[in-house]
């Protein structure tokens, strides 16, 4: 079927003003105004802008369970981290599918088509826990890189996390080879890709980060941590390696174009430069720098020197929610502050999705484009906050858009009327919030 998406109240493409053809789960066509396609069945788009669907380079899914938690509200990273590893330590299998579920439906209620997610604890009876996100990202129908995460330094090693999260070396490496192994998908339209992605360099041992470094290499899979996040990162980094965080990265083999990191706020000019000439891609997570009063990541830096620039909501318990289209809107103004008023919000709405696309490794998502998948995010301009926008484009970034009316992944729709199809939110919220409780 050759779905014409007709006359878009706006649309992130130009020579699209008549709408969009779908075909086969791609776009097949782009209608200038005034023109008719070749279709077989018509949804009139007249009251929506239509932009590629977000794609959220940096999650926490498990994270959902302790939202404005009164241990860690009001504090910075390292004792925020402190005060979340023992109740994080006591997560069940049945709490992270229900906290993978409701991250997931709450990031495509905001326009996400694609995500992310950095899974890194591994309390005793969770080994599974790739398994069980790809299972619900299945359930959900969004596409995802489940990045498998590890730590393997406790605090008895000079690490933060508790010895009950952390593995061991080879356990971590011998998983990495079974998920990739197991789930991992190649080439164009993959719903399901694994990446590597050890937590920090205050969380894992140099030999990890190495041969994590050598497995990725050997499955051609991306690659993916924290870095440059904090002062304390640079000062623990110092004082351990005798080196700053990239430095530290180039030694155990990082710098590659299949990397990218997460927050880096704290990179010098050397630093930008350095990252560029790798093809390294960072994901900006404005939210939750603010929240954690982390820094300011120097993200128009970054991207004139080569840096790919993408958009993460980060996780839910630093950032208190899983809206990206939320966190476009907070990438302009934070932005803003340091780069003027000139930032537009084609800038951050690119970052948000051909930017995050790049990261991820993908060419196939993040731009309305004849042959790019068919994920698409809609929204109406129907509610009290956006009367009187003169620019339908422009309002859902500056009068801020967060829930989106349809969103389509890969020519499917998913959410209809702003409805999750195929989610009880009702009986989600009461499962999730029965499970943040048992914690």
């Amino acid at each position: 079927m050759r779905t014409w998406i007709k006359n878009p109240l706006a649309i992130l493409a130009k020579g699209a003003e008549g709408g969009l053809v779908v075909e086969d789960g791609k776009i097949a066509a782009l209608v200038p105004m005034g023109k008719t396609p070749v279709h077989d069945q018509i949804f009139d788009a007249s009251e929506h802008v239509v932009i590629p669907g977000l794609i959220n380079t940096h999650h926490h899914f498990y994270q959902t369970l302790t939202r404005a938690h009164p241990n860690a509200i009001n504090k910075e990273l390292f004792d925020w981290l402190k005060a979340l590893y023992p109740i994080w330590a006591r997560l069940t299998p049945e709490a992270h599918a229900v906290a993978t579920r409701l991250a997931l439906t709450e990031l495509m209620l905001s326009g996400v088509t694609t995500t992310s997610d950095h899974h890194y604890v591994f309390p005793k009876g969770l080994e599974d826990a790739v398994d069980i996100q790809v299972a619900e990202a299945e359930r959900v129908g969004m596409r995802v890189t489940i990045t498998r995460g590890s730590m393997n330094l406790s605090v008895k090693d000079g690490g933060l996390p508790p010895d009950s999260v952390v593995q061991d070396h080879d356990t971590i490496l011998a998983d990495c080879e079974r998920v990739i192994s197991k789930f991992h998908q190649k080439g164009e339209g993959a719903k399901i890709q694994i990446a590597l992605a050890p937590c920090s360099p205050f969380s894992v041992t140099r030999a990890l980060m190495r041969d994590t470094a050598s497995l990725a290499e050997k499955h051609d899979c991306r690659l993916h941590t924290h870095l440059a996040e904090t002062h304390d990162e640079d000062d623990f980094c110092l004082a351990t390696f005798n080196m700053r965080p990239l430095d530290y990265l180039e030694d155990c083999g990082w710098l590659s174009n299949r990397t990218w990191l997460a927050h880096g706020i704290y990179f010098n000019d050397a630093d930008i430069t350095k990252l560029g000439r790798h093809g390294v891609g960072v994901c900006h997570c404005p939210t939750s720098n603010m929240t954690l009063a982390s820094g300011q990541c120097r993200t128009c830096d970054l991207e004139k020197a080569g840096v790919k620039v993408g958009l993460g909501v980060d996780g839910s318990a630093s950032n208190d929610s899983s809206n990206l289209m939320e966190g476009v809107r907070h990438a302009l103004l934070l932005n803003r502050l340091k780069y003027g008023a000139t930032l537009n919000h084609y800038d951050v709405l690119r970052w948000a999705t051909k930017g995050s696309a790049a990261c991820l490794g993908r060419d196939d998502i993040g731009e309305i484009a004849v042959g790019k998948q068919a994920d698409l995010a809609l929204f109406k301009l129907d509610e009290l906050r956006f009367s009187g926008a003169g620019d339908a484009l422009a309002a859902l970034v500056l009068c801020g858009a967060h829930r989106a009316d349809r969103v389509m992944v890969g020519g499917e729709w998913r959410v209809v009327d702003a409805q999750p199809l195929g989610v009880d939110l009702t009986k989600l919220i009461n499962s999730h919030g029965k499970a943040a409780l048992g914690i």
